[in-house]
């Protein structure tokens, strides 16, 4: 498949984890990829693993807390490739603070990584897109969530009210979409897994496993393409339909192992 044929596809918090297999997969359908993130060795890293496997990709490194840092790295994609034809905010951090435990410095890490910068680059990028989307990557805590998860919860609820706003300013030359993952096998959510609570949480997701990034960048790409072409201002629940579970003591046990 080639749908992003000749396009230019900007994936910021992209050198890891759910960013770097979005930026593979838009690579893979035919994409000229701009990588980025704080740390040069992973951003290089993935660009180049692109390029080897035949794709077209280049890194810059920004810090999505500074202004100038996202104004200059979507300048550098439109200089590189003369425009700019997707968006995709992904870059975020988290903080596992309550309500009453985070500290304002919690609160300004989460705010302008996860959520000022998505702003900021959109406002940006949209100079350079003639017609196009933006995809903005949020989280299955917008609708349900767990303690001690604030602001991240918070702030996912808020992407989805940006997207909504987006799409509305926006439209019709650039459609603006959120896909909300759930649990993604990654390195950060899987550093600590142990193999019994794995199988717990296979076993409690309808579809009897959980997610995997390629599961998420599939849902990006497909927002991005004209595939979507109709489909604007909305929220893409991607979490193996564990927002369909009230209690998990009443699930059959999934694991389809």
């Amino acid at each position: 498949m080639n749908r992003f044929e000749g396009q230019t596809v900007l994936v910021t918090g992209s050198t890891r984890g759910i960013g770097e297999y979005t930026s593979k997969r838009f690579a893979r359908e035919g994409a000229s990829v701009v990588v980025t993130g704080r740390t040069v060795e992973d951003g290089e890293t993935t660009a180049e693993e692109i390029r080897d496997a035949g794709g077209d990709a280049i890194f810059v490194q920004a810090n999505m807390r500074d202004p100038d840092e996202i104004a200059a790295l979507v300048e550098a994609t439109a200089e590189e490739y003369g425009g700019i034809d997707v968006l995709v905010n992904n870059a975020g951090v988290e903080t596992n603070t309550s309500v009453t435990d985070a500290t304002t410095d919690d609160w300004e890490l989460v705010l302008e990584t996860d959520f000022r910068a998505y702003w900021l680059t959109a406002k940006r990028a949209v100079e350079y897109i003639e017609e196009g989307a933006i995809v903005n990557v949020s989280s299955n805590h917008a609708f349900v969530t767990m303690p001690e998860m604030f602001p991240y919860n918070a702030v996912k609820a808020g992407i989805n009210g940006m997207t909504r706003a987006m799409a509305l300013d926006l439209g019709p030359e650039i459609r603006v979409n959120t896909v909300n993952p759930g649990w993604v096998a990654v390195e950060r959510t899987e550093s600590d897994l142990s193999e019994d609570e794995r199988e717990h949480l296979e076993s409690i997701h309808p579809v009897g496993r959980i997610g995997d990034p390629e599961d998420v960048a599939g849902a990006v790409a497909f927002l991005a393409s004209d595939d979507a072409d109709f489909v604007t201002g909305t929220s893409l629940v991607v979490d193996g339909g564990r927002t369909a579970v009230m209690q998990d003591d009443t699930l059959p046990n999934y694991d389809a192992e």
